[in-house]
């Protein structure tokens, strides 16, 4: 499935990829567990480079549309550029309708949707508590979730392992999820992604 953004993701693939990949050349454990359709792919967050390492860490029919801090999108050219690779913005600390909505439309239309649960960056490379959203966005959307895990330390011009985990689905019970059992399911979640970093060494 295509959308608008699609050309712009694909351009800025080519354009960007080679140059990245020379500073920062990886290594992905897993990538056969890549579903097909809906999915919500969410990875630990300790350096600004995350997010464009993970849309290589994808193979380009992926195309990930990407969760990012709306401030991200308010810089100038940066922010244009972003946008229009199908990038869209969250306010941090609040409940933003506009992008639970935005990512709920992208998950029921079998797009790959990239949030980092625990909400910032982390910056000693241990795993923070995940916020509830990712878990709310997965059963909402019936869309399994696909744990990564990337090292906090990617040195220039070394490999760094990235490793996906397999897709799951963070609510089996019957009816709605209650209030209470989406932290339970987030620091599953955090649990899932924990344990691919043995993987990752």
């Amino acid at each position: 499935m295509r959308d608008k953004f699609d050309f712009f993701y694909t351009l800025f693939y080519f354009i960007v990829f080679p140059f990245f990949n020379l500073v920062h050349p990886c290594r992905v454990i897993g990538r056969e567990h890549i579903p097909e359709g809906g999915v919500l792919i969410c990875c630990n967050h300790t350096t600004l480079a995350d997010p464009l390492m993970l849309c290589f860490v994808f193979p380009l029919k992926c195309r990930l549309r990407v969760m990012a801090k709306a401030e991200l999108l308010s810089v100038p050219v940066l922010g244009f550029l972003v946008k229009s690779a199908g990038v869209f913005g969250v306010e941090r600390g609040k409940s933003d309708i506009t992008a639970i909505k935005t990512a709920m439309k992208y998950l029921k239309d079998g797009r790959k949707v990239l949030m980092f649960p625990e909400g910032t960056r982390s910056k000693d490379g241990t795993l923070g508590q995940a916020k509830t959203g990712a878990a709310m966005l997965a059963v909402r959307t019936g869309v399994p979730i696909l744990p990564v895990y990337l090292p906090p330390v990617k040195k220039r011009f070394r490999p760094t392992t990235a490793v996906i985990g397999e897709p799951y689905y963070p609510f089996t019970g019957e009816g709605k999820a209650k209030t209470e059992e989406y932290q339970a399911m987030a620091d599953e979640m955090m649990e899932k992604i924990g344990a691919l970093k043995e993987k990752a060494l």
